[in-house]
């Protein structure tokens, strides 16, 4: 991650959304990226961006093509305050459940941002245990674009897992399916197992593992 020397101290939250807001400070958005595959690590990115240097095109990452999304990833990086990436594992998917394990990766995420943000903005209804004020937004990835950057970080580095996933593992066809349940990606499973990316309590791994 590029480091800033400088910055500018003060970033609004956007009256168009009503939140409440008592003073002025540093906004991080957050959102993650991997809840619903069956394979791989649940992802969580943090920003803070530079309301100096805007970045054209920002929305939620699932209404971006890849090409855009890589542009926009490299963009976000460069031109943000500071933004961190962090994961949680498979196993600790296993051990906690999905929810847990996404909140535990966001909160890694926050934590991670070389600056202290003064308010935590994350999409959708939950929100991790943070030692810093924080709202959840539903559908914050269409409506700030902090939230938008970060899904766009998240988003994208789940994707190179993916491509890792699938050069170690081809016969699953990762790069196609991303991890999620689909029909070509259950036949996989049934015709060479589990591995070692499966999340084994999610139903149809663990329906393939006791039927071995």
């Amino acid at each position: 991650m590029r480091s800033r020397k400088s910055c500018k101290p003060e970033l609004r939250v956007p009256e168009q959304l009503g939140l409440s807001w008592d003073g002025l400070g540093l906004v991080a958005g957050v959102d993650e990226a991997g809840r619903g595959p069956l394979a791989g690590p649940v992802l969580a990115a943090a920003v803070i961006l530079d309301d100096a240097n805007p970045i054209a095109g920002l929305a939620d990452s699932k209404a971006l093509t890849e090409k855009k999304r890589e542009r926009l990833f490299d963009e976000i990086r460069a031109k943000a305050l500071c933004c961190c990436i962090a994961e949680a594992s498979v196993e600790e998917i296993d051990r906690l459940n999905i929810l847990q394990a996404t909140l535990l990766a966001m909160k890694r995420a926050v934590e991670g941002l070389r600056l202290k943000p003064a308010k935590v903005l994350v999409d959708g209804n939950r929100l991790p245990v943070l030692k810093i004020p924080a709202e959840a937004i539903v559908k914050g990835d269409a409506k700030v674009q902090a939230i938008s950057a970060a899904s766009i970080l998240a988003k994208v580095a789940r994707d190179r897992q993916c491509l890792a996933m699938h050069d170690s593992h081809p016969e699953y066809g990762f790069a196609g399916h991303k991890g999620y349940p689909t029909a070509e990606h259950l036949a996989a499973l049934r015709a060479h197992g589990v591995t070692a990316w499966h999340r084994r309590s999610f139903g149809p791994v663990r329906d393939i593992l006791e039927n071995a």
